[in-house]
């Protein structure tokens, strides 16, 4: 098979890999960082070691790991691949091994390379890298050097969500993992002390690609959505994973420690979402947030295949009347937005305030601010980072002993394009019109990625 040699724009730009490992200390400080900012902002994302074989999809490129660690008012940076088992036989091999999801699987290899390369999760005093095809691998904070895979002693059952939910209360871990072989999804519980509980299978009619999920504080609400795998297709050299219009959109409402046989299915309209902003019970409803599209051309190769209103993803909630069976599906903004979060300490409970990455109007997934929701009040505030200049996902960090649910920061990489210079932005959440508390400068080039997470310092000291 031949190796890349089109122009990919995942490979170019901002979107390209650095390949240098590096630690930095002291890091260049505009503003202040506030004395009572305290822990490590880890963001993970794709970067290939080696040129890809056949057509790279962002979704492909081995982990890595860029960490700024805020003390005293002063911060460091380090970024380190995670150190996965294909990682370790390509690096041996001096190339790629492994093809990626666009891609038939090597003849050589066994399936698909775990990359560890979308999200972050703190649990029971560990940092885990997720990818949803495989195990979670534990990291070393604040070192970022990686343990290996994470299997709660060999009781994994199953692949592992890139979203698995912590609940602030009882400081259990909900996670599932899906795949194309009956059954499709199995769904596990993970101890406040983190021991694996318990894996039950929830029955779907086909396979699907299930990204996310959400929890309240007594369900866990599963998305069975048309983005389907059929074998048939792919006898016909169509592709395995598609999007299918036609079919209605599912959310699967089950009490939190029920069985396949208690979980309660609602229809909706076609839809696909990436990811969940919160989800919480209100009287005998119980409602979801999240950012939905129409469809997804995510593995869509040609262009007359594309969806034109696909992949726009935007605010929307659904109620779920648990009394009546009905749902009720709204759309909350019609901005493009991305890359939801709370605040954690909040999680599965109704939230005033929702935090987004404001898409940019381009063909690549490039943010140009962020945006705050009050969902309450039905008003949206927004930052936006400047002319050239992008983000990725903002993490809410709360403010240490903090009494009310905005206070706190949010925390993104930020790469402007004109100086090809990247820095961790810092705003305060309570008032994203205001100039950013502080910018920290990166002394190497960070690549857009996907998910980070905030290790508080409180978190640091007691890691495993």
């Amino acid at each position: 098979m031949e190796t890349t040699t089109a122009v990919n724009p995942f490979l170019e730009g901002n979107f390209a890999p650095v390949r240098e490992e590096m630690t930095s200390d002291p890091l260049k400080v505009i503003g202040e960082l506030p004395t009572d900012l305290s822990g490590m902002f880890v963001r993970n994302g794709p970067n290939p070691q080696w040129t890809p074989i056949g057509q790279y999809h962002w979704f492909d490129g081995d982990g890595m790991l860029h960490g700024v660690e805020i003390r005293h008012g002063k911060a460091s940076y380090r970024n380190r691949y995670v150190r996965t088992r294909g990682f370790e036989i390509e690096q041996k091999a001096g190339k790629a091994v492994w093809s990626g999801i666009l891609e038939p699987p090597q003849p050589d290899s066994d399936g698909y390379k775990n990359a560890a390369n979308t999200a972050l999760v703190w649990h029971a005093g560990q940092l885990l890298a997720t990818w949803e095809g495989g195990a979670p691998h534990a990291i070393e904070v604040s070192q970022l050097e990686t343990k290996g895979e994470y299997t709660y002693n060999g009781k994994l059952a199953s692949a592992f969500t890139a979203h698995p939910k912590v609940d602030p209360v009882t400081g259990e871990m909900m996670f599932f993992g899906y795949s194309f072989a009956p059954p499709f999804v199995k769904y596990s519980i993970v101890s406040p002390q983190g021991e694996l509980l318990r894996t039950i299978p929830i029955e779907l009619p086909m396979g699907v690609m299930m990204h996310d999920f959400a929890i309240t504080a007594n369900y866990t609400i599963f998305m069975d959505l048309p983005m389907t795998f059929n074998p048939a297709r792919m006898q016909r050299g169509e592709p395995g994973l598609m999007f299918e219009r036609d079919r209605p959109s599912r959310f699967g409402i089950l009490p939190r420690h029920g069985d396949s046989d208690s979980i309660r299915w609602f229809e909706s309209s076609s839809c696909y979402v990436f990811h969940t902003l919160n989800a919480y019970e209100e009287g005998d409803e119980v409602v979801l947030i999240a950012c939905r599209m129409s469809s997804t051309n995510v593995f869509v190769t040609q262009p007359e295949q594309r969806d034109p209103d696909g992949d726009i993803p935007r605010l929307h909630s659904w109620r779920f009347n648990l009394s009546t069976g009905t749902v009720r599906e709204e759309m909350l903004d019609d901005v493009p937005i991305e890359f939801p979060r709370v605040n954690e300490n909040l999680l599965g409970r109704k939230t005033r305030y929702g935090y987004v990455g404001k898409m940019a109007p381009t063909p690549l997934p490039l943010f140009d601010g962020s945006i705050k929701y009050d969902l309450q009040a039905g008003y949206a505030q927004t930052y936006e980072y400047g002319k050239g200049r992008y983000g990725g996902e903002a993490v809410f960090v709360p403010r240490p002993d903090a009494t009310v649910e905005d206070d706190g920061w949010l925390v993104t990489f930020v790469y402007d394009t004109d100086a090809d210079t990247s820095e961790l932005l810092v705003l305060n959440a309570q008032d994203l019109s205001s100039d950013p508390v502080a910018r920290v400068l990166i002394p190497q080039r960070v690549p857009y990625g996907f998910h980070g997470t905030w290790v508080s310092q409180q978190q640091l000291d007691a890691s495993v």
